[in-house]
């Protein structure tokens, strides 16, 4: 099935709810052809708000537009927008089959029964439920499911696809599996999408470009890996996976440096602030050695794929976790070397480029 591919363009779209609420702050944002974007940020940091308004199902602030193509749809009702849309319940009809499900949309349109047929069978295959068309959704796994709640939302052939935390209701482990699943189904269709959710591996799996959102603002947008590793602002850092928050008394910030255990670290310019971040896995930690630190190991924890030290070192005002090889020999008790490449050191304050 071949479906449009066009951008979308939020420009100084913002929502204020009748009691005064700001649901979201002024903000523009561009989503490439055929791309898949998620927004991604807590709970009340206004990515559901956000993706209401491209949906048409909440009225934006005046002064705010939101573009299809060259198509300008904010003042369109959403049944004119030409949206799909996958909710984290599926929503699906379970009286109905799979085939009816997914025929739904062309149905109430007019669309002949020919074609409907046609259509359902194309995405049946495209979406490999071959084999299921009659069953009914109660006899589905949640995989399967998915599935065809994407079918049914593309059928009608949409110009952009909304997804609102799609995985949020599943278990851990199948929440696994399904976000791989989920990610192949959208690149097979070719569809510009817009993925809400919290989870920032889902995100992160799912996602060509993450907008991460906070306190009703968008903070970064990129790829998952660049935001990761340079995250421009502090929020970005510590919601992408973990970080260690290190203070500095003011004489190393006077000297420019970070004192770890008896080792100094000449920090980068750009990096002189009170506080810098650091993820646990860019702390090195071997045998004691000259030019590295010294730290003692409060805690060890085996967590299967990886060793999680907690470690103490002079200088140092709380602890620092360090992620580690599983087959790490240093016990509790230990003392070992510690190490951090300054490029590895993050900034606590948001960068104005």
């Amino acid at each position: 099935m071949e479906l449009e591919r066009i951008p979308v363009e939020i420009d100084h779209c913002s929502k204020t709810y009748a009691d005064g609420t700001r649901g979201l702050l002024p903000t523009s944002l561009h989503v490439e052809p055929g791309e898949v974007l998620a927004l991604l940020g807590p709970s009340g940091c206004g990515k559901t708000t956000l993706l209401r308004l491209i949906a048409g199902l909440e009225t934006l602030d005046e002064g705010g537009r939101i573009l299809f193509g060259d198509q300008d749809v904010t003042r369109r009702p959403v049944e004119q927008r030409g949206v799909g849309m996958v909710f984290q319940s599926y929503a699906l009809f379970p009286q109905m089959s799979v085939a009816a499900n997914i025929g739904y949309g062309l149905r109430i349109r007019g669309v002949p029964a020919a074609e409907e047929k046609r259509a359902v069978g194309e995405l049946i295959e495209l979406t490999r439920l071959t084999g299921l068309e009659a069953k009914r959704p109660g006899e589905l796994s949640g995989g399967q499911r998915q599935r065809v709640a994407l079918a049914r939302a593309v059928a009608v052939r949409p110009r952009v696809l909304l997804l609102d935390e799609p995985l949020a209701a599943l278990d851990a482990k199948l929440k696994e599996s399904l976000r791989e699943e989920l990610a192949e189904l959208l690149r097979r269709l070719h569809i510009t999408a817009i993925h809400v959710t919290h989870d920032q591996q889902e995100a992160m799996a799912i996602a060509d470009r993450l907008a991460v959102m906070h306190a009703g603002r968008i903070v970064q947008v990129g790829r998952g890996e660049d935001l990761y590793r340079a995250p421009s602002h502090p929020f970005v850092a510590e919601f992408l996976g973990r970080v260690n928050r290190i203070a500095r008394s003011p004489e190393s910030i006077a000297r420019g440096v970070l004192s770890i255990g008896g080792a100094t670290l000449t920090c980068p310019p750009a990096l002189n602030h009170a506080a810098l971040l650091v993820r646990p896995e860019d702390i090195q930690i071997g045998p004691r050695q000259d030019g590295w630190g010294v730290a003692r190991v409060e805690q060890r924890l085996f967590l299967g794929d990886r060793v999680q030290l907690r470690l103490s070192a002079a200088g140092l005002p709380g602890q620092l976790l360090a992620d580690v090889a599983r087959d790490t020999p240093f016990q509790s008790g230990d003392e070992v070397g510690i190490h951090i490449d300054p490029q590895r050191l993050m900034s606590t304050a948001e960068s104005t480029t």
